[in-house]
C-alpha cells in the first residue's frame, strides 16, 4: 500500500549520526524543521555546514553568498580552495582509501600512500606537458583507481576534468570534447565488459585526430599492459603532492548533458560548490563516517562516478567496479558487496528491477551481506515493488534511500535522510539547502499533486556556467526560460504533506538507460548517417506497471525504394552502438510515413512519449500548432491500438 511505513529510524542511529548531531547544533528536533530552517535562509544554512564539516581554505568565508539572483549567484566570493586537498586532508598513509575490482583485475585495494603517490606521478607528467591553471584534461577510461588519481591529479593543479566512459562511441566523444579543447588526453586501449573484449585503439586515434588542441595522448595499457605508454608519461616521483587552491567557483570538472537538441550541454562546476554540497550529500544525508565502505555502481560517464569518489571527501572508504553487473549473473555485485563488506549499496532502479524480475537473492548462495546497511537507488524512479523487494530479501534493518536529481547540480534534489521512515514508492525528503517546489503550469506551488520540479532559491552545485556560452543565453534557456529566476528542472514531482515526494520521470526528452543519459539528438545522429532513413524520431516510454523497465521504439521514414527488412534494423542497431551506447539501441523499430513537427519545425518527442503511454492526445499536442497534424494522428491511433493490444 502506497505510503505504508517501511522502515524507521532507532533513537540511537538517530542521535548517532551526523545528521542527527548537526540538527541538534540547531537547536532543532526532527527534520521537516531542519529543512524549512535550511531554506530560509540559505546563506546561514551553508555557513553552518562549513563551520561543521569544518572547511579549510584561504581568505574569508564570512561573506556566503554576496549575490543569490539566479542565474548568476556568487558564493563565498573571498574564499580560495582545493577539491583534492580535502580529499587527502589528514589521511593516515597506511590506511586503505579504496576498494576496486572489474573484469579484468581481482579484488584489491589502494592505501592512502598508494592514492597519493600514484596521484604525484601523474601530476608530475602532466606538469612536464605544461598543463597548469585553466587547461582541460579528458579522459576516456573506465572506473577503475588510476582514472581516479588522475581526476585528482588534474584538479591539484587548478586544471579543469572532463571524462567519457570508454564505451561510448567516436561522435558522442568528440561532440563532448572538441568543444572544451583540452590539452591533454588519457584513454585506455580497451576494456572487457560480460566476458567480451573490446579495443577502442582505433576509436582513441580518431579523438586524438579530431582534437587539435591535444598537446599528448597518454594511453593506459588496461587490456594489454604492453599497449599504453602510461608509466613513461608517468614514472615515480619523489616530487611531494601539492594542491593549488583556486576561487571558490574555479571549474573543478565539466559533466555533459544528454544532448537532447544539439551538442550535449558542457556544464561546468565548481570546487568549491562540489566541496560543500557533497560534504552535505554523503557527509549528512548519506551518514558515511569512518569504517564505512561506500559503493555505487556507474561508469564515467555518469555523474554518479563523481558522486562515488566525493565519497573520498568523508571518513569512508569507496568501491569501484569496471565491468558488467549482471554477467555472468546479477549476483556479481552482490558477491562484490559481502567480499569488501560494503556498508552503503548504491546502484539504479533498474538494477534492482532486474535481480527482481530474475530470482536473484541477495543474501543467496552463502552471501551473509552482514555489513549492509543502506541501499542507494537513482537514475530512474524505483517502483512500489522495488522497495517491497529490499525489505523481503534484506530485512527491516536495511535503510533504503531513493534519491534524484541531475547531472545539471551533480546532486539529489530530493532524497534520503537518515532520521524519517521509509515509505513504500517515496522519496524520504527534500535535500537540506535545496528549496525543492512542485508548480503546476501557473507556477503555482502544489502539495499532493504533481507538478514541474522547480527550485526556488540558488545551490552551491548550480553550474557556475556552461563552456562556450559566454552570455550566459544557454543557460538562461535551460533551467529559468520557464519561470524567470527559478530553476526548471524537467522532472515531475509530487510532494507529500508528510514532506515525502514520488518523482515520475523526466517532462523532457531525455533517455536514461543503464545509468547512461543520452539526448535523442546523438541516436539521431547515429541513424540518419544511414541512406536509407530521411527522418526518425525516438523515445523511452516507461512500462505503466512500474518496474522501471520501459520499451524504446525508434519510428523512421525510409528513403524511395528502401525498405525496413532485417538487414537494416541490424546497420541502425550497430549505428546506435557504435556512435552513440550499446545501451540505447532501439528495442523496435518502426517504419511510417512522417514523422510529426511544430511549426518551426522541432520534432515532438515528448508529446509523442505521451500519448504512447495512453495520455489524452489533445492534452498531449494541439494539432492546431503542428506543421503536419495527419502525422500526430497516425501516433494517436498506433498508441490506441498498442494499448488496446497490451
Amino acid at each position: 500500500m502506497s505510503g505504508r511505513v517501511l522502515w524507521t529510524p532507532s533513537a540511537q542511529a538517530m542521535s548517532d549520526s551526523a545528521m542527527g548531531r548537526f540538527m541538534s547544533a540547531q537547536g532543532l528536533e526532527d527534520y521537516e524543521s531542519l529543512w524549512r530552517w535550511s531554506v530560509a535562509d540559505v546563506a546561514r544554512f551553508w555557513a553552518a555546514l562549513w563551520e561543521f564539516f569544518d572547511v579549510q581554505a584561504d581568505g574569508d568565508s564570512s561573506v556566503v553568498l554576496s549575490d543569490g539572483s539566479m542565474p548568476g549567484a556568487r558564493w563565498f566570493p573571498d574564499v580560495a580552495i582545493s577539491y583534492p586537498e580535502r580529499v587527502f586532508s589528514g589521511r593516515a598513509p597506511e590506511a586503505v582509501a579504496l576498494h576496486h575490482a572489474s573484469e579484468l583485475r581481482e579484488l584489491d585495494t589502494w592505501s592512502w600512500e598508494r592514492l597519493r603517490r600514484e596521484t604525484a606521478r601523474i601530476r608530475a607528467g602532466l606538469v612536464r606537458e605544461r598543463v597548469g591553471r585553466g587547461d582541460r584534461v579528458v579522459a576516456f577510461m573506465p572506473n577503475i583507481p588510476e582514472t581516479l588519481a588522475a581526476f585528482l591529479a588534474v584538479s591539484s593543479l587548478g586544471a579543469t576534468w572532463a571524462c567519457c566512459s570508454p564505451d561510448f562511441g567516436t561522435r558522442s566523444v568528440i561532440d563532448r570534447f572538441d568543444q572544451i579543447e583540452p590539452s591533454v588526453l588519457v584513454a585506455v586501449d580497451g576494456y572487457r565488459y560480460g566476458g567480451k573484449d573490446f579495443d577502442r585503439r582505433e576509436i582513441v586515434a580518431e579523438i586524438r585526430d579530431a582534437l587539435p588542441s591535444l598537446r599528448r595522448v597518454v594511453t593506459l595499457g588496461y587490456l594489454d599492459p604492453a599497449a599504453g605508454d602510461w608509466d613513461g608519461a608517468f614514472p615515480e616521483t619523489d616530487e611531494p603532492l601539492t594542491f593549488e587552491r583556486v576561487p571558490f567557483d574555479h571549474p573543478l570538472w565539466i559533466l555533459y548533458s544528454s544532448g537532447t537538441t544539439g551538442l550535449p550541454k558542457a556544464i561546468v562546476h565548481g570546487h568549491g560548490g562540489i566541496v560543500l554540497d557533497h560534504l552535505k550529500w554523503h557527509g549528512l544525508h548519506g551518514d558515511l563516517q569512518a569504517g564505512d565502505r561506500f559503493f555505487w555502481f556507474t561508469t564515467t560517464g555518469w555523474m554518479m562516478w563523481n558522486a562515488l569518489v566525493s565519497g573520498l571527501l568523508t571518513e569512508a572508504q569507496i568501491v569501484l567496479f569496471d565491468g558488467n553487473p549482471v554477467a555472468p549473473d546479477p549476483a556479481v555485485l552482490w558477491d562484490l558487496a559481502d567480499r569488501v563488506g560494503v556498508t552503503t549499496f548504491g546502484t539504479s532502479a533498474a538494477y534492482i528491477h532486474g535481480c527482481m524480475k530474475s530470482g536473484t537473492r541477495p543474501r543467496g548462495d552463502g552471501r551473509s551481506l552482514r555489513s549492509l546497511k543502506a541501499i542507494g537507488s537513482t537514475g530512474s524512479p524505483l517502483s512500489e515493488e522495488g522497495f517491497e523487494w529490499i525489505y523481503e530479501e534484506l530485512g527491516d534493518a536495511v535503510w533504503l534511500f531513493s534519491t534524484s536529481g541531475g547531472t545539471d547540480v551533480c546532486t539529489p534534489f530530493v532524497g534520503g535522510t537518515p532520521l524519517k521512515p521509509v515509505r513504500v514508492g517515496e522519496l524520504q525528503a527534500r535535500a537540506l539547502g535545496v528549496a525543492v517546489e512542485a508548480w503546476d503550469e501557473e507556477g503555482r506551488p502544489v502539495i499532493g499533486e504533481v507538478g514541474e520540479l522547480v527550485v526556488t532559491q540558488p545551490m552551491p552545485s548550480m553550474p557556475i556556467y556552461f563552456w562556450n556560452d559566454p552570455d550566459g543565453a544557454r543557460y538562461r534557456e535551460s533551467y529559468f526560460d520557464m519561470f524567470p529566476g527559478v530553476w526548471r528542472h524537467g522532472d515531475w514531482i509530487l510532494l507529500t504533506p508528510e514532506g515525502g515526494a514520488t518523482v515520475y520521470g523526466r517532462s523532457d526528452a531525455t533517455i536514461n538507460r543503464g545509468g547512461i543519459r543520452m539526448g535523442t539528438a546523438e541516436i539521431y545522429s547515429a541513424v540518419l548517417r544511414a541512406d536509407e532513413i530521411v527522418d526518425a524520431l525516438v523515445v523511452d516510454v516507461p512500462d505503466p506497471a512500474g518496474t522501471g523497465s520501459s520499451w524504446m521504439p525508434l519510428f523512421i521514414v525510409l528513403q524511395e525504394g528502401s525498405t525496413l527488412d532485417d538487414e537494416l534494423r541490424s546497420k541502425l542497431a550497430r549505428l546506435v552502438r557504435t556512435d552513440a551506447s550499446p545501451r540505447h539501441v532501439p528495442d523496435e523499430v518502426i517504419a511510417v510515413d512522417e514523422i510529426p513537427r511544430t511549426r518551426t519545425g522541432k520534432l515532438l518527442e515528448v508529446p509523442i512519449k505521451k500519448v504512447l503511454m495512453g495520455r489524452d492526445p489533445s492534452r498531449a499536442a494541439s494539432r492546431d500548432a503542428l506543421q503536419n497534424p495527419d502525422a500526430f494522428d497516425w501516433f494517436v491511433s498506433y498508441a490506441q491500438q498498442r494499448l488496446a493490444d497490451t
